[in-house]
Formats: C-alpha cells, sequence, structure tokens
C-alpha cells in the first residue's frame, strides 16, 4: 500500500493522512437504511459514494470490514422521542406485521443497490437483532451516571456528560448555543433536559414492537443502535463512520456521546459525511414535491422528468461530482451524463481494434499517477473521470489515425479503464456481459446491416434507407467506413 491516501474529517474539519489503527485491518460503519418505506435517491447517493470508498479501500489492499445496520425498530416520527413507532403505523396502515414491512422494504432496498451495482457489506446488522447488546450499553451508560431512567423510559442526561466531554464536537458548536436553538420542555415532558434523548422508550398497551428490559418492556432508542452495533463488530474504536451530512447534528453526534459516556473513548477516528441533494437547484425533499424515488428515476415516470435513465448513467452521474459536493438533479445534468458516458464506453470499445505501432506519439503512461492522485485526493472521483476522458481521447486519435499508440500503452489504457472506471468507480460494462440475451441482440442488429448491405449492392435504395432511417429512430448511431458498418446506441 504504496498509496497516500488523504480523507476529510468531519470531526477536525480538515483533511487527514489516513492511517487505519490496525492496518492492513479497516474497521468502517456507514449508516444503513430505515426499512419502513422505499429507499429515496439521498441515501442511494450515500450507499454509492461509500461503495466507492469500500471498492478503493480494496484496491489498495486493505482488508476491509464494511458494517451497514439496517435500522428495523425504535424510528419515532419526531426527533423529541414523541409520535407514532414509523414501522407500526406502516404496518396498521398496510394490514401487515411489522416484520412484514421490514422485509418488504429491505428487500426492495437490495434490489435498487444491485441495480446501482454497489458490493455488499461485510456484515448488515439489524436493530431487532441485537436488542440485547442495545440493553447492556444503556445499562453501562446509567452505571457510569450519564443517564436516568424516568417511568421505563431511559434518558441520556446531556448536560451532565457536556462537563466532560465536548456534546457538540462534531458540529463545532457549544452546550450553550444548541440549547438556545432548542424549544423549552412542554408539559408533558418527564426528561429533565431539553437535548436530552431517549435510549430506552416505554412501550404504550398498544405498542406492536416491545422487548423485556430491566426497566419494563419498552424499544430501544433510534440512536443507541449505531453505536451497541459497530462497537460489537468494529470495537470501542474504529476507523470510519460514515452517512449523509444530514446525520450530523442529532444521530450522529448522539452516537458519540453515548459509545464515549460507556467505553470512554472517542469511538471513530475518521467521521464522513455525504451532502446533499437539489432539483434543478432547489433542495429535493417529498414536501417540495421535487423527490423522486430510484426506480422513477430509471423509468422517468415522474412530472420533473423528461424521460428515464439507466442505473449506470444515474451511478455515473453521482460520480461525476465529489461526494462532499451537493448533487444537483436535472434532465439536461443526467442527459450529458448519459452522453458523457456514452463517450467513454465507446472510447473502450475501440481498444481491441486498434492497431499497435512501434512507438506512441500521445503519452498516456502519465494518466494512471493522475487518477491515483485524484483518487488519493479524499476520493475525487469527478477528477479521476475527467482523466479517463483524457485516455478516451488519446484511444480516439489512434483509432481515426491521428495519433500512434505502442502496444504497451494500449495495454495501459485498457487497464486504466478496467480499474478506474469499472472496479473503482463501479460502472457496470454492460456492453461486455457476455449474456445470450444481449449476443441475440447483437446478431440481430448485424444481420439487418448485412441485409441493408445487400441492398445496396443490388441498388434497391429503398430497402437500404428504410433499415438505416428505422434504427436511427429506434436510437442507434450507423457508420458507413472502408471497413464495413459500425453500429452503436447513442
Amino acid at each position: 500500500m504504496e498509496q497516500k491516501l488523504v480523507v476529510y474529517n468531519t470531526l477536525t474539519r480538515q483533511k487527514e493522512l489516513f492511517e487505519p489503527i490496525n492496518p492492513p485491518h479497516v474497521g468502517m460503519y456507514v449508516c444503513g437504511p430505515t426499512v419502513y418505506s422505499d429507499v429515496h435517491l439521498g441515501n442511494c447517493r450515500t450507499f454509492v459514494s461509500f461503495d466507492l470508498i469500500y471498492r478503493y479501500l480494496l484496491h489498495l489492499g486493505y482488508k476491509v470490514r464494511y458494517v451497514r445496520n439496517i435500522t428495523d425498530a425504535g424510528h419515532l416520527e419526531g426527533d423529541r422521542d414523541e409520535g407514532d413507532d414509523r414501522f407500526a403505523k406502516k404496518a396498521k396502515l398496510e394490514q401487515l406485521e411489522p416484520m412484514e414491512i421490514v422485509q418488504k422494504y429491505t428487500l426492495g432496498f437490495h434490489e435498487i443497490l444491485s441495480i446501482f451495482n454497489t458490493l455488499p457489506p461485510s456484515i448488515e446488522p439489524t436493530a431487532t437483532g441485537h436488542i440485547c447488546e442495545q440493553i447492556e450499553m444503556v445499562k453501562k451508560i446509567l452505571e457510569c451516571g450519564y443517564a436516568y431512567e424516568l417511568d421505563g423510559t431511559v434518558y441520556f442526561d446531556v448536560e451532565k456528560y457536556d462537563k466532560e466531554y465536548p456534546y457538540g464536537v462534531l458540529t463545532n458548536r457549544k452546550l450553550e448555543d444548541l440549547l438556545e436553538g432548542t424549544r423549552e420542555l412542554g408539559g408533558q415532558d418527564q426528561k429533565k433536559g431539553r437535548l436530552d434523548f431517549a435510549l430506552w422508550i416505554k412501550a404504550k398497551p398498544e405498542t406492536l414492537m416491545k422487548w423485556p428490559s430491566p426497566w419494563g418492556w419498552g424499544f430501544p432508542g433510534w440512536h443507541i443502535e449505531c453505536s451497541a452495533m459497530s462497537a460489537k463488530y468494529l470495537g470501542d474504536t474504529f476507523d470510519i463512520h460514515g452517512g449523509g451530512m444530514d446525520l450530523q447534528a442529532t444521530h450522529h453526534t448522539n452516537e458519540i456521546a453515548q459509545s464515549q459516556a460507556c467505553n470512554h473513548t472517542m469511538p471513530v477516528k475518521y467521521w464522513m459525511h455525504t451532502n446533499m441533494l437539489t432539483v434543478n437547484g432547489t433542495r429535493m425533499s417529498k414536501t417540495a414535491g421535487n423527490g423522486f424515488l430510484p426506480k422513477e428515476l430509471f423509468t422517468g415516470n415522474h412530472p420533473l422528468l423528461e424521460r428515464g435513465y439507466s442505473p449506470m448513467t444515474v451511478r455515473f452521474f453521482m460520480a461525476q461530482s465529489h461526494y462532499r459536493s451537493t448533487l444537483d438533479f436535472s434532465n439536461e445534468a443526467l442527459q450529458a451524463a448519459e452522453k458523457a458516458l456514452s463517450r467513454l464506453m465507446d472510447a473502450y470499445t475501440k481498444i481491441e481494434k486498434l492497431a499497435p505501432a512501434d512507438s506512441s506519439s500521445v503519452d498516456v503512461k502519465s494518466l494512471r499517477g493522475k487518477c491515483y492522485d485524484a483518487m488519493n485526493d479524499d476520493f475525487n472521483s469527478a477528477i479521476v473521470i475527467s482523466h479517463l476522458f483524457e485516455a478516451a481521447t488519446a484511444i480516439n486519435s489512434a483509432y481515426d489515425g491521428k495519433a500512434t499508440l505502442a502496444q504497451e500503452d494500449i495495454q495501459e489504457l485498457k487497464w486504466l479503464f478496467d480499474t478506474f472506471l469499472f472496479d473503482i468507480l463501479g460502472i457496470r460494462n454492460e456492453s461486455n456481459s457476455g449474456s445470450a440475451s444481449q449476443e441475440a441482440f447483437s446478431k440481430a442488429i448485424d444481420l439487418l446491416l448485412q441485409i441493408r448491405s445487400e441492398a445496396k449492392a443490388n441498388k434497391d435504395w429503398a430497402t437500404s434507407d428504410k433499415i438505416r432511417n428505422e434504427l436511427t429512430s429506434f436510437g442507434f448511431d450507423i457508420k458507413d467506413g472502408k471497413d464495413g458498418v459500425e453500429w452503436k446506441l447513442k
């Protein structure tokens, strides 16, 4: 692992040399979905971004234990531990058992990530599968004096904790500032402090998902599951914790507080967060009416979409922006990404057709180092793509006879695409899948073009033009050259 990787650490708010706690082993935890509804595009951006990070760490030779949780219990509607349990509410609405809801949306989540060509995590623990670990952690926090129990609910004492550890360390905010932005407790509130949050919540008689505990029947708070499961599988301190930036202020802040109160050590060395999504410059949200699900993006079945876009186009579009940058969805941007990916894939298909020369007239050897430099600078996939276009330009120039490439440079260009576009950026090489259906599809097009060539030879211009015009209208690009006819999908 000679590459020197630098990552941006949200905790310190600066770029730092990546130095694992126990090299070459790396522990990485990413907050997974809450499975009571379809996974939204913001989630997908986070999971695709960390898939790229996971792929690159593996490429560098690290042994990565990638843990991504499934939240299937303990998620209430409000941020102040109030409201109905989301799973129970959905179960009642659809007249299903809560775990049927969990299974339905977990399968949907896996399907979407498979379509996006993400690698599965090493471990995917669920909140309901780790109730014992969460109860034990709550007991330990109580024993250490950072929590209190009131009528079956256990609350974390933020103000007491802040006297020893800075509660707002992740967002660089002081407790006084956080308190100023929090409304006063109402008469119905039991907890002592405005920022106190529930570690364990007392179940109501009608609660569907509940478990026995030392404090009576109840269920875990949302935040405790990540602290308990990350510690179980990665240890009290591990390397990388990731998620969307919307989790910083509450969920991840509370994770740090819980873990430090329990284990008396900072749980994570490098905190990493993906940025938000916007649509035509406006923040994406359900309330604004501009949020769409991944399948709507693929089919185009949404008022804001002119048409559908393939999963690899969307993944490539995401990779064109750095994971910490705002990503703005628009038809224009998606169509530009579609054309850009098509150009790269078209260049890749030409590599095998290049005739090697004795020497190269263009420099391609420096591109490998440039791609590594970009990835080593906090996983800057956007810059990697710009260098892949330099490679595509060299390929096209050699293909058109405007430049020469030696055999070793042709192999280097193929390695660049195989390594950075397919393996690290995770773009699926659909043109090289070798499936029977694709092979049959290609043979059918070749047969049509052969009939067209025979028609031209017989001066049957009507048939020749009809085949060309129809294929063009279906989205094919047909080019007649001295070596025959070439075709591709636009």
